[in-house]
């Protein structure tokens, strides 16, 4: 008897899923109208001569052959898609069908929108390339009206899986585009922008609602099985906890027969095997030839690659799941039955279980693998299984390779040296691997004992574990600093300047022993000692395995960035204008109040940073965060760039933190305090009493009302509380410990009042420049307000924001428009463009020092 039921509850599938290789097809396609466009922009003539040979070609084709094309496949265009409708929603499909709409719909609005730019605002090669006079006089329209939304239609709906119906479609297609092209009523650059549309909105569409899932369910596995002569009874989906690296493994199940030993069967489909695919591809990518897989295989190339390191392991004489069948489960997927293993994964063992001769035991199955030069790539505690007898058995070969090279089978031995040593410490870790494959070969795996070259599943574990020591660390120098005060506290009753410096001391010793006792090395740092135990010689430095550095790449990207909104806002200032009418001796002043400024920066930053720090390297890092404000909001760039540069500095991750936060914390209440003082001057000019302006009887309200609304809604009142508290958590000690040094204090807020003042003889000079005059209080209060405005602005470096608030506000403090935007141009040039070069090798310079 046959039953067609699943036992166990197996998870529900999602209804839909979005597929990475519909995100790859999207961006190809923004890429390919991007290169379009490029190519008519830079090269009209080729554009103009392609025009001019199809336009003598179609006058020697006859014109009945031209109106019968245009009609049959104006008619046909139309009714195939309804067509093709109609036989899905009688087969129950309509899903698909309603993808298909919505992406015609969407991809109709995008055309229209690309016919409104290209006919207002596109440049003139643009419209001459997508555009052209039709027979009848009219200008065509840059996308074909009804073309676009077909081809979206056609590729949301999945046709061109279905031969037929593409064959047919594709024809009437091709006799459009041909209709089009010879009657003159479509360029040949119109109707490929047309074709690129349509493709890239079906597919942006696929991805955004996601594709209906067509994943087999246990109940197709079941009929699967019987296709290849097996009886099933059941089907038990055996629920593992998903990680990062195991996210592509397949579906598992324990399937029983009605005569025989279970089975173990695996469900490979394409919705499963494109997970991970992004990060496989950064892989390939960034590392130097360690990753023979492929990004994304056919489901035949994984069967195949699966299948054939099954076989080879089991030749070399490890333990392996010996492989009986293969089978297509429908086009979507793939099964691999394999001979029961029963068993618990390493993992799931307790830790009294892990016995030395386990150890060795799972070394001599990776033994076997490397003596034929197979590499696992993927040596986890849940590929490893511990049988009901005993003995250790590699799973989950899908990711392995044949004929491996030496790196990769070194990579090997660092991965399972890290495993175990998560379980049993790296002292047992490495006396096992050391009595089964040697002290050479465990020694040679050494440069590889680093995260990028360990699992994904793996290296997360050990970030985690990271994090648990620092925060140990962290609470055993808050106890120390604790019990010192208050021993120091109850020793003496009225503490003079000598006694508060012997305090400190002593509370700086206790807290650096209670560092000391509380360090631990990580994992990493301890297998490398116990084999540098055993081969002193050995090589320690770290094998360079990245092609491509997560700094460099950002690196190059703020590079790119930095060209580009240097060219653009370079490209509207009027440098004849500039130069012709600009006092050279008030420009030269400009300059130096904008170096001065990074001077104050610094001493800002160092007044809140007890430990000793280079002033000159400091003074760098500030004139680097010109160059990292291009690629962030001015919020963002200089605080993560302070905070790392101190780390780099000795300074402790949270005591980095805490300086930084301190110094953003009294920058802004002085920029508070000067805007409220400045606005109120500015107020009293005009005016004999001293009554503050409407404008700062407004911000005032406003800022009243705000916090009113704030304390009011229980919602934002939690969400503001608990923001302020975790901030003076760290802030607060810190500032306490500031307020003992006079000396520390006086320099950051000197460097506060002196930045500002810097910035503000800056623009000063600048309006001087052009023949210009302000009072100080005036330029004080619309640069404190347009620095407000430029640090909330999520553009890099406030670029729009600041510009248009300088301006205004210089224009409504009486200063005339001829003179306001020339001068906010000289600001702006001599604060934030002329730096970004400066920046650059500041940046470029402490980065190869390693001091950020």
């Amino acid at each position: 008897m046959h039953v067609d039921q699943v036992s166990g509850d197996e998870p529900l599938l999602p209804a839909r899923v979005h597929r990475p290789s519909d995100l790859v097809r999207l961006l190809l396609g923004v890429l390919g109208i991007a290169v379009v466009l490029a190519i008519a922009t830079f090269a009209h003539g080729t554009t103009e001569g392609l025009e001019k040979d199809i336009g003598k070609g179609a006058g020697q084709a006859p014109p009945l052959l031209i109106s019968f094309a245009g009609f049959a496949s104006s008619v046909a265009v139309l009714i195939v898609p309804v067509a093709f409708a109609i036989e899905r929603l009688i087969k129950r499909d309509g899903l698909r069908i309603a993808d298909g709409v919505l992406a015609a719909v969407l991809a109709h609005g995008v055309s229209l929108a690309t016919d409104l730019w290209v006919a207002r605002a596109a440049p003139d090669s643009i419209q001459d390339a997508l555009t052209q006079q039709s027979p009848g006089g009219d200008i065509t329209d840059p996308v074909h009206g009804y073309l676009a939304p077909v081809i979206a239609y056609m590729t949301a709906v999945g046709m061109s899986r279905r031969p037929r119906w593409r064959v047919v479609l594709w024809a009437v297609l091709s006799l459009q585009v041909f209709a089009v092209l010879v009657g003159g009523f479509a360029t040949p650059f119109s109707i490929i922008v047309t074709v690129l549309i349509g493709w890239t909105v079906a597919y942006g569409t696929l991805y955004t609602v996601g594709s209906p899932n067509v994943r087999p369910t246990g109940q197709n596995l079941l009929g699967g099985l019987r296709r290849v002569g097996f009886h099933p009874v059941s089907a038990l989906r055996t629920e593992e906890d998903p990680d990062a690296d195991s996210l592509d493994r397949g579906r598992r199940y324990l399937v029983t027969l009605e005569d025989g030993p279970p089975l173990d069967v695996t469900v490979v489909d394409r919705e499963q095997q494109a997970q991970g695919f992004f990060y496989r591809v950064w892989r390939r990518l960034a590392l130097r030839g360690i990753t023979q897989r492929r990004s994304l295989q056919s489901l035949r190339q994984a069967l195949e690659q699966e299948a054939l390191l099954a076989y080879a392991a089991i030749a070399a004489g490890a333990n392996a799941p010996k492989l009986i069948a293969t089978s297509e489960l429908g086009p979507d997927a793939v099964i691999l039955v394999y001979e029961h293993t029963g068993g618990r994964t390493l993992d799931a063992l307790p830790d009294e279980a892990l016995t030395d001769e386990l150890l060795r035991s799972t070394w001599r199955q990776v033994q076997a693998l490397q003596s034929r030069r197979i590499a696992h790539r993927r040596l986890v505690g849940d590929a490893l299984l511990v049988d009901r007898d005993g003995a250790v058995v590699l799973t989950d070969l899908r990711g392995g390779e044949i004929a491996a090279g030496d790196l990769v089978l070194r990579m090997d031995v660092a991965q399972l040296l890290t495993t175990l040593g998560l379980r049993v410490g790296a002292e047992r870790s490495v006396a096992a691997a050391v009595d089964i494959i040697g002290p050479d070969a465990v020694a040679d795996s050494l440069p590889l004992l680093q995260p990028i070259a360990l699992s994904r599943s793996t290296s997360a574990t050990l970030r985690h574990l990271a994090k648990e020591r620092a925060q140990r660390e962290r609470e055993a120098v808050l106890e120390a600093s604790r019990a010192a005060r208050e021993e120091h506290g109850d020793a003496t009753s009225a503490p003079d300047r000598k006694s508060l410096r012997a305090e400190k001391s002593a509370e700086k010793k206790a807290i650096d022993e209670a560092i000391e006792e509380a360090r631990e090395e990580d994992l990493l740092a301890q297998i490398r000692q116990q084999i540098l135990l055993i081969r002193p010689q050995a090589p320690v430095e770290p094998a360079r395995l990245e092609r491509i550095r997560p700094r460099t790449l950002v690196t190059f990207i703020a590079g790119a960035f930095a060209a580009y909104f240097l060219l653009s806002q370079l490209t509207h200032v009027s440098f004849k204008d500039v130069i012709a009418e600009a006092n050279w001796y008030w420009v030269a002043a400009a300059l130096a109040f904008s170096a001065l400024s990074y001077v104050a920066a610094a001493l800002h930053l160092l007044g809140f940073v007890p430990e000793k720090v280079s002033f000159v390297r400091t003074v760098l890092a500030q004139v680097a965060g010109s160059f990292v404000k291009l690629v962030a909001p001015a919020a963002v760039g200089g605080v993560a760039l302070n905070t790392r540069f101190l780390q780099r500095s000795g300074v402790r991750p949270g005591l980095a933190v805490a300086s930084v936060g301190a110094s953003q914390l009294v920058g802004l209440g002085g920029n508070i305090v000067l805007l409220l003082t400045f606005g109120y001057l500015t107020g009293t000019e005009r005016t004999p009493s001293l009554s503050p302006s409407r404008t700062v009887i407004a911000g005032l309200l406003t800022a009243a009302v705000l916090v009113l609304i704030v304390t009011a809604v229980p919602a934002l009142r939690k969400f503001i509380s608990t923001r302020v508290r975790s901030l003076f958590a760290g802030v607060v000690p810190r500032m306490l410990d500031i307020m003992q040094r006079p000396q520390k204090l006086l320099t950051g807020i000197g460097g506060m009042l002196l930045l500002p003042l810097a910035f503000v003889m800056c623009l000063d000079a600048s309006i001087r420049a052009f023949g210009g005059e302000l009072s100080y209080a005036s330029i004080a209060l619309v640069f404190l307000a347009g620095n407000a405005l430029g640090s909330a602005a999520p553009t890099p470096g406030g670029v729009g924001a600041i510009e248009a608030t300088l301006t205004l506000g210089l224009i409504a403090a009486g200063l005339p428009k001829e003179i306001a935007t020339p001068a906010v141009l000289l600001f702006r040039l001599m604060t934030f463009w002329l730096p970004v070069l400066p920046g650059w090798l500041s940046f470029t310079h402490l980065t190869r020092k390693e001091a950020i």
